[in-house]
Formats: C-alpha cells, structure tokens, sequence
C-alpha cells in the first residue's frame, strides 16, 4: 500500500501510521486461551483437548502446530496410533507431499494437521475451528499468523496456547491481546495410560532426533537458553516424557557450538 501511494499521490502527501510497523493484525472472532501444564504432560494434553473438541464440534478442522519438524513427526505418529484422523506436514518433508496433503487439508473436514511453521503463512485453510499451539511460539508474530489460520472470512474460531510453567514468560509479548488462562481439565488414567502406550510404539530414532531437535530451537530462544544447566534438565525432562531412559548423546562439535559443553546432564558421544 505504502508503495502504490507513492506512486499515485501527490509527493507532498502525508503518510500516518495508525498501526506501527511490524504490527500484525489478531483475527477479531477468535476466541483465545492459554494452558499451563507441566511439560511432560503436553502430549497427553493434545490428546485430550483433540478429543473434547471432536466431541463438540461435528465438522471439526484443527491445526496442531509443534516447535520443530521432528517434534511433529513424534506428535503424528502418537495421534495416529491412537485412532484419531491426522496428517502431518513439516520440512523434512518431500515438497510434492507436502502439497498433497496441504490439499487435502484444504478441502477436507473432520480432520487434524499436525505442523511445524512450513503452515504459517501462505495458506488458506477454510472452516479451521480449532488451532493449537504446543510449546511456546519463537516469537508474537509467530503466535498471531499461526492464530489466524481460524477464524478466517469472518468465521469463528478458537486458538489454544499450550505451554510449561517455565514458558510464561511468554505471555509478556502478548499481554496485549485477549487472551485468557483456561483452567486445565482433567487427564484420567485410562487416557494417560492410552497415550503412554502410544509413545512406547514410537521408534527411538524419531524420538532421538526430536529430543535434539527440541534441544536446538529451545537453545534458541534467548529467555531459555541463558541458563544452560536449566535447559539441560528441561531437555532430559522431555526426553522422559516421550519415552526415553535417558538423553541420547551429541557430538562433541555440536555440544560445543551450543555452548553446551561440559554442562550437566548433557551427553557427550564419545
């Protein structure tokens, strides 16, 4: 717009900036909320929230957004195994699949997508009724574009933050926003048990590349990553709650350029 006015008004006109730069556009209908769950029940806790809303929503339509392509790979591979209807689509993925099943999603209801930010920006989902955010997003923009997948056209929506007791810091960037905490429902032990059984099937490979991965995008984040002993147990902690007896091993050149090092609880592979 700035640049077509340029072009069409008088060189004395006046630009005024009612917005701010940088500033990104919420989506008015929807309705947003935000969970505090310990980590090592967040994969339990999608479960549940996927299945209360399948309850109520008869044409429902959820996008499910992770922090990394192989947390999403994790993710699918659990919601599948427990009988829901899911997809999955991230960059470790070919580009002709990943059109596939854009397309898919797309004209589809009665369907979940489980993805990493490749679904950010650039699509147009319609009828989207439920978008959840597990783990924090790498920044408010982030948050905002992925919101807007529902709610669209002028429909409603609702997007739920899911985040750990250590990410609220979070709720800083978007204090602006009308966002509100939703009390945390309950996860019986039936439920529980059903998705520890899940995880179990999940190969150790992908749950070895998704504890790096998380490791690497959480080391990222400025508010996490300056307390490193802190990050090490947060990570060990995650690789406990997908599985895994204790933290699979980096190489000692990775270690290094993370600045991880020498910090307890980090593996070194020898």
């Amino acid at each position: 717009v700035r640049r077509v006015s340029q072009m069409v008004l008088n060189k004395d006109h006046v630009f005024v900036d009612t917005v701010g730069l940088g500033a990104v556009e919420t989506p008015t209908k929807v309705q947003q909320q935000y969970l505090v769950v310990p980590h090592e029940l967040h994969f339990h806790m999608v479960h549940r929230l996927l299945r209360e809303h399948i309850d109520q929503e008869v044409d429902y339509k959820v996008i499910v957004f992770c922090t990394t392509a192989m947390v999403t790979e994790f993710m699918y591979i659990m919601l599948r195994d427990l009988k829901l209807n899911v997809r999955e689509i991230h960059s470790r993925k070919p580009q002709l699949y990943r059109t596939r099943i854009s397309e898919e999603f797309r004209d589809s209801n009665r369907l979940i997508l489980v993805t990493s930010d490749v679904s950010t920006r650039g699509v147009n989902y319609p009828d989207v009724t439920l978008v959840i955010q597990a783990g924090v997003p790498p920044g408010r923009e982030h948050y905002i574009h992925r919101l807007g997948r529902t709610g669209r056209e002028g429909k409603s929506g609702k997007g739920i933050l899911l985040i750990a007791p250590w990410e609220e810091y979070f709720l800083k960037e978007i204090h602006d926003l009308p966002i509100q905490k939703a009390p945390v429902p309950q996860i019986d032990q039936e439920m529980k048990q059903k998705v520890d059984d899940s995880i179990k099937i999940v190969d150790m490979s992908i749950k070895e590349a998704a504890y790096h991965a998380w490791l690497g995008y959480y080391n990222s984040i400025a508010d996490i990553s300056r307390d490193k002993v802190m990050l090490a147990d947060l990570a060990s902690r995650f690789g406990v709650s997908i599985g895994m007896e204790k933290p699979p091993t980096l190489f000692r050149k990775t270690a290094f350029k993370m600045g991880l090092k020498g910090v307890p609880g980090i593996r070194i592979r020898k």
